[in-house]
């Protein structure tokens, strides 16, 4: 399940948090968002972010045993 988090802290600073997503996804997602919002202050990817690149590294690696002519 996709969801989007939002704490607003008194000060005006917003925590934004996004899970279910994999890869990139969740930037683009929160793009639009994070423009209406202001400056982004700080990114902190989580393991769902890299998940799509290890897949992607993965499948490279296997591609690269089943076509070698070694």
């Amino acid at each position: 399940m996709e969801t989007l988090e939002f704490i607003i802290y008194p000060d005006g600073y917003v925590q934004e948090r996004a899970t279910g997503m994999v890869g990139n996804y969740c930037t683009v997602v929160t793009a639009s968002i994070e423009d209406k919002l202001g400056v982004v202050v700080k990114q902190r990817q989580t393991s769902e972010y890299f998940a799509d690149w290890a897949q992607e590294k993965s499948d490279i690696v296997n591609a690269h045993n089943i076509y070698s002519n070694w």
